[in-house]
């Protein structure tokens, strides 16, 4: 088993129809440069490269005017969409966000999820995102959760999803994974099915390889690990890792144990190896044994509770490395009544200095 994962690390609120009514707009021009216009009849056709608001395109701008999208918003759809200018708003736009709407979603998140994902408004209503929509919802069970997903990537409406991303659902569901655990990568991270089957039934073979269990959890995770990195760039982590002194069988058994700290960049896992040796004073190894540890926010999360750490250590209140996964990993209600309440009195200023490395990060 080792030779085979050694030879692996190698490698790589609803508006209605009624809103059409609003006020009148006042004269806008949003600037375009040239170079962001895609050509089309109707965009080569806007004078001196800008969005005129009282122009004939009026009515498009209005309809989004009044459905909740921002002047700013309105220019940047454009932007990356001219096209839309020449669209009938009633006919092939109105029905699109009513669909969303009817979902859940606000007018405000209508309009920021259109503007991310502008070839939402490209895509057919009937052969297209309603598919696509009851496909993940298949999937989730729920409207909740479907829509948690859609929010995190909108571009899965812009798919077509039957022939997509099916075929590496059903390769997973093949080999055991059960239909929770795919649930839960698609939720958190939508773009995971999104690539060819045969690239995606290579990852999963890795990733057998590396001896993950499909009934695990931690399966799909690596499977999406390996999916968002190129073999260069997995490379690249594993040799940051060895810089800090880490065999290939500590990375693997790392990666094993959290695949997330593959995930981090390389500067991420610098920056936190740098604190933890040379701050804490760990040895590199211990960090493999606790590899959530690189996941975690080194400004917002390692450096505060490093601070009261090193604190409560050289006031003799805690022993040295002792206790160092509950302190880094645990909420903020148990780090605070575990580190800092029980010790106020002997060192009235820990709160403080605890707050005031939060308010740091937070700038």
């Amino acid at each position: 088993m080792y030779h085979l994962l050694r030879r692996i690390i190698l490698v790589r609120t609803p508006l209605s129809v009624e809103s059409f009514s609003g006020s009148p707009l006042k004269s806008l021009r949003f600037l375009l440069t040239s170079s962001e216009i895609v050509s089309s009849p109707k965009s080569a056709s806007l004078a001196s490269n800008f969005v005129d608001f009282e122009s004939n395109e009026k009515p498009v701008i209005l309809f989004f005017e009044n459905h909740g999208f921002s002047k700013s918003q309105i220019s940047e759809l454009v932007k990356k969409f001219p096209q839309v200018l020449s669209t009938n708003p009633e006919k092939t736009l109105l029905p699109k966000l009513l669909f969303l709407q009817s979902k859940g979603l606000s007018s405000p998140e209508v309009a920021k999820l259109v503007c991310g994902f502008p070839g939402i408004l490209k895509r057919s209503l009937n052969r297209q995102i309603i598919p696509s929509f009851n496909y993940i919802h298949d999937l989730l069970q729920t409207e909740e959760k479907t829509i948690a997903a859609i929010k995190r990537f909108g571009g899965l409406l812009t798919w077509d999803l039957q022939n997509s991303a099916r075929p590496n659902v059903e390769i997973l569901r093949q080999i055991g994974v059960p239909d929770s655990n795919i649930a839960s990568i698609l939720r958190s991270q939508p773009r995971v099915f999104l690539i060819s089957p045969i690239r995606f039934r290579k990852i999963v073979e890795e990733v057998k390889e590396m001896g993950f269990n499909p009934l695990r959890l931690k399966f799909v995770l690596a499977v999406f690990a390996l999916r968002a990195m190129s073999k260069s760039t997995w490379k690249k982590k594993v040799e940051v890792y060895r810089k800090w002194g880490w065999p290939e069988e500590e990375i693997l058994f790392a990666f094993g144990r959290h695949p997330w700290c593959m995930m981090a960049s390389a500067d991420k896992i610098n920056g936190v190896m740098d604190f933890f040796v040379n701050q804490i004073g760990c040895e590199s190894s211990y960090i493999a044994r606790i590899p959530s540890l690189i996941s975690h926010s080194l400004k917002k999360r390692i450096v505060p509770r490093g601070s009261v750490y090193q604190v409560l250590l050289s006031n003799g209140l805690i022993k040295k490395h002792v206790n160092l996964p509950l302190l880094f990993v645990s909420t903020e209600k148990r780090f605070l009544d575990k580190f800092i309440e029980p010790h106020k009195k002997r060192i009235p200023g820990l709160l403080k200095l605890y707050t005031e490395k939060l308010e740091v990060s937070s700038k």
